[in-house]
């Protein structure tokens, strides 16, 4: 019987651009808006997550949505869509020379985004749609599949099937919480350990986990962003091997999730304990 002090088997490694995640590498910062805004505040984001992961020496994946088609009202911001949300993804792309990742809602979009993107995201809500999935899977790129609120970390085996069917064997598994009720989200860190089973690495959403569903995310009642930072550090020591982080340098301003965002300007002291904490999960054999 394993009692949780043997070393931890490691994730298959994926390369994504210059950055290696799995199998033991350093942890990795995936970091962007929710959604696409403005040009200055977009590439403001990204060069600063950029310089932070350059200084701490990591790597560094931008992501950013260029619509969110699971908002709670028609009213709320959508994003610029797919067209001029992959132009704008493909200019930060070269300018910055990072990777790219972004989701995907239906699919006939999974065509024209993996032009762009370097990695295609399954959102949570559509973790089980069978078409979308392997659609995406076939262009080849790395999938991220988001764990849906309602699944069990074991029920994953499913869309990990539908990803692998087309011969595509470059997976990423998302942690975004659980719901608890019908409005709290709650981290079961077991999950973390539970998903690294299966062999791929394992990334943490840590700032979808302190929304509070129910409440529009411009409401400050809707997010609990003092959360994020022991979340994560919980997180790191689970043995994932990426943070996935939605940051804006004025939350309350941001079109979508502003109530969960961590402040821009918090991004290089949370990953500094993140680093230092990675390196201990590495030492104990946590990952």
């Amino acid at each position: 019987m394993k009692v949780g002090i043997e070393k931890t088997s490691q994730t298959k490694v994926i390369k994504v651009g210059n950055v290696e995640i799995g199998g033991g590498n350093r942890i990795a910062l995936i970091a962007g808006p929710c959604v696409l805004e403005d040009w200055d505040t977009v590439i403001r984001i990204a060069s600063t997550a950029k310089s932070v992961a350059d200084k701490l020496g990591i790597g560094y994946i931008f992501k950013a949505s260029y619509a969110k088609d699971n908002r709670s009202s028609i009213h709320h911001y959508y994003g610029p869509g797919i067209e001029e949300g992959l132009k704008m993804l493909e200019r930060v792309k070269r300018e910055l020379d990072v990777p790219i990742l972004s989701d995907v809602h239906y699919p006939d979009e999974a065509k024209m985004a993996t032009e762009v993107l370097d990695i295609i995201q399954i959102p949570a809500f559509l973790v089980m749609q069978t078409r979308l999935t392997v659609e995406a899977a076939r262009s080849g790129k790395p999938i991220n599949l988001k764990k849906s609120q309602y699944l069990e970390p074991h029920d994953m085996k499913g869309p990990i099937g539908k990803v692998k069917s087309t011969g595509n064997d470059n997976i990423f598994l998302t942690e975004r919480g659980t719901f608890f009720g019908y409005h709290n989200i709650i981290v079961d860190f077991r999950s973390l350990k539970i998903l690294r089973e299966f062999g791929y690495p394992v990334i943490f959403d840590v700032t979808h986990t302190v929304r509070v569903y129910g409440i529009p995310s411009s409401d400050p009642r809707g997010g609990l962003p003092e959360f994020v930072p022991p979340l994560a550090r919980a997180g790191v020591m689970f043995g994932i091997d990426a943070v996935f982080i939605e940051t804006h340098p004025n939350p309350p301003s941001a079109k979508s999730d502003a109530s969960s965002m961590l402040p821009l300007e918090y991004l290089e002291p949370l990953m500094r304990q993140l680093v230092e904490l990675d390196e201990l999960a590495m030492k104990y054999g946590a990952k």
